[in-house]
């Protein structure tokens, strides 16, 4: 799901968590979150159908927003979150 626009979307901060599995994937978000300012934008990539699923839904049941996602190639999701 690409969203227009974000092929400009700036970061803050970056996270590789391709090579990390469930729940260490939330777990390494989370950490990198609570390190951050409100208002500052953290990039996650990620590979795999649990972390797609549950990275973003679980930042946003927390209040962060989702700012959206694009595909990077290679089976890697791009995933934009600004902290609360």
């Amino acid at each position: 799901m690409n969203h227009p626009g974000l092929q400009e979307q700036s970061h803050d901060v970056a996270l590789d968590i391709t090579a990390e599995t469930c729940p260490m994937t939330f777990v390494r978000t989370r950490l990198a979150l609570d390190r951050m300012q409100p208002g500052q934008v953290l990039l996650v990539r990620m590979k795999g159908d649990e972390p797609r699923r549950n990275v973003p839904r679980t930042a946003a049941e927390q209040g962060h927003g989702v700012l959206g996602m694009r595909e990077a190639g290679e089976g890697v999701l791009e995933v934009f979150v600004r902290r609360k």
